[in-house]
């Protein structure tokens, strides 16, 4: 009573409490997540009297800071009735952008069609059209891409996992950019290999350090992981870069070694950018796996329709080919009505171009933040050349981006993802999407800057 008393006749003291209660909070928080796990797991058992259910350990260096405990709390605070901007999570459906009409009515039509069980490497109509597509990325000393060299997953993210597993074992390692999209990291951590990470630093506007590709390289190298265009940080490679990746993995001590290639945003680069080079137009002596799918360029995220394409030199991969058909048949078939749409999605013009356009709804947003990024002097930011998000790095030292992500849920209901989310060894980078309006990102950023500046007050700047 002493304290609600003392709430309404004095704010400020208010506002004292409420930051002492939330920074008693995350201490209780980290005091609990210090303790070790066999201590809270008999803590929890001495509690209920029977034996807890244990997760596995495979997964106790497995994140996925996208969907993780900042994203619950921005959901609670939703609950309590307070609007959240969420900007953690490439989703286009969520901010009004449509599937084209196109695709919506081969849906429908393909209804029937799409009741049963379809192939477990998906329909062979979609697999013709996926084939149609990427046979020009080829390269022309590779044999032709067929039907059988395509896999139709539930989204792009079944089909890394998928692939991982067929690959991996303890102890082999895989070559991966950092910063990352923390599902490869997980991919290859949860199969039990060692996840290596290149450097692709914000001085050399993320671009792969090519060096650093070649000095990390062992025999126990079993593939090498390029996003582009990039997530998170927008960047979209030069030709030369990726020419020169694929020459490290074909000349690998141990014979050319895979090369998988994440290229779901491929159609998704703006004018400014050198424009999206396929992985599989340099790749002969190795294997090529590109992945692309309808969530992005499409817009058709919760359709869960994504693609493996693999190209290059398949001639030694009949026994991963099994097993990745095995893998594919022990789910039985992915989605079978987004499957349908394929062929309009790949056959149609695609309305993406006019997004990223000079005068396009993505372009606008991108430059919106650029420009509001530029107006302040505690951020900077590389304009991202593609996809759908920006990477901002924040001019503060011992910069804590997790905190300043819960801060930010706390006191400004914007969401957004911490830098250290995608495998970066810096923490003053935070991830937002560029799918919001224009408009809203202008004033979320606005907030995000006052932000700051509370913290620069703080430290006496």
């Amino acid at each position: 009573c002493l304290l609600r008393a003392a709430c309404r006749t004095a704010p400020s003291f208010a506002s004292f409490l409420a930051a002492a209660l939330r920074s008693a909070c995350l201490d209780i928080m980290q005091r609990f997540a210090s303790f070790g796990r066999n201590q809270v797991l008999r803590r929890v058992m001495s509690s209920s009297g029977r034996k807890p259910l244990t997760p596995s350990s495979v997964l106790r260096d497995v994140k996925y800071e996208l969907r993780g405990p900042l994203a619950e709390r921005a959901l609670a605070k939703e609950r309590a009735g307070t609007p959240v901007l969420k900007c953690n999570v490439g989703n286009p459906g969520a901010f009004g952008f449509g599937v084209p009409q196109a695709i919506r009515d081969a849906y429908v039509s393909g209804w029937e069609e799409s009741i049963p069980y379809v192939h477990q490497k998906g329909l062979v109509e979609a697999r013709e059209e996926i084939v149609r597509h990427y046979q020009g990325r080829n390269h022309p000393d590779a044999k032709p891409i067929t039907t059988d060299d395509i896999w139709i997953g539930n989204g792009v993210s079944e089909l890394i996992m998928m692939s991982m597993r067929c690959l991996l074992e303890p102890g082999d390692e895989v070559l991966i950019p950092s910063p990352d999209y923390p599902l490869w990291t997980a991919s290859v951590r949860i199969h039990g290999a060692t996840a290596v990470h290149y450097d692709c630093l914000p001085s050399n506007a993320f671009f792969p350090e090519i060096e650093d590709i070649r000095s990390k390289l062992t025999e126990k190298t079993r593939a090498i992981v390029l996003i582009n265009p990039n997530n998170p940080t927008g960047a979209v490679y030069p030709a030369e870069i990726v020419q020169q990746i694929v020459e490290i993995a074909e000349n690998a001590p141990q014979g050319p070694i895979p090369i998988f290639s994440d290229e779901i945003y491929d159609q998704l680069t703006f004018p400014e950018s050198p424009g999206h080079t396929p992985t599989a137009n340099f790749v002969s002596k190795s294997m090529c796996v590109t992945f692309g799918g309808l969530s992005k360029v499409w817009r058709a995220c919760g359709w869960r329709t994504g693609w493996a394409v693999h190209s290059g030199n398949r001639d030694d991969a009949a026994a991963y080919y099994a097993e990745l058909d095995k893998m594919a048949a022990l789910r039985l078939c992915s989605n079978a009505p987004g499957q349908t749409t394929i062929h309009a999605a790949l056959t149609q013009e695609n309305e993406a171009k006019a997004l990223v356009s000079d005068g396009g709804r993505l372009n606008e947003a991108r430059r919106a933040v650029v420009e509001t990024v530029a107006e302040s002097k505690y951020m900077r930011v590389h304009a991202p050349q593609g996809a759908m998000y920006a990477f901002v790095e924040v001019l503060f030292d011992n910069f804590d981006d997790v905190q300043f992500a819960l801060d930010l849920v706390d006191r400004k209901s914007i969401l957004v993802v911490p830098g250290s989310g995608f495998n970066v060894p810096y923490r003053n980078h935070f991830r937002i999407t560029l799918l919001p309006q224009p408009d809203d990102l202008r004033k979320a950023f606005v907030s995000i800057n006052e932000l700051l500046e509370e913290y620069a007050a703080e430290r006496g700047l």
